[in-house]
């Protein structure tokens, strides 16, 4: 075999290689996926980021209860509805939610 044709099939098959190659990463499991995977573990980094502010917060008010009498009696109160004598309590109710434009009107009899 020619040296001339020796080199046509290496430059043929390095372009088969780079054209398979190139194909890969286009295809559904090439870029696309691997940048949906990136978007999918920064959207998990921010979930435990959160979580773990959540529970810094928690274990502050547990500390603060577990040290505090008066925090104790404040969240007892609050948790069970409790009054002092001579304390009063307001009960507001719930405003109305606005109508929606989707539901349909109520049936007039």
């Amino acid at each position: 075999m020619s040296s001339s044709v020796r080199r046509f099939l290496i430059v043929v098959a390095f372009a088969l290689i780079g054209a398979y190659g190139l194909a890969e990463l286009r295809g559904p499991q090439g870029l696309p996926a691997l940048r949906e995977k990136w978007n999918e573990i920064r959207q998990l980094e921010e979930e435990n980021a959160n979580l773990q502010r959540e529970n810094e917060y928690r274990r502050d008010r547990i500390k603060k209860l577990e040290n505090s009498p008066s925090e104790q009696e404040l969240e007892i109160r609050k948790k069970l509805k409790l009054l002092r004598p001579g304390e009063t309590s307001f009960i507001l109710p719930e405003q109305p939610k606005p109508a929606s434009h989707d539901a349909p009107p109520p049936d007039s009899k």
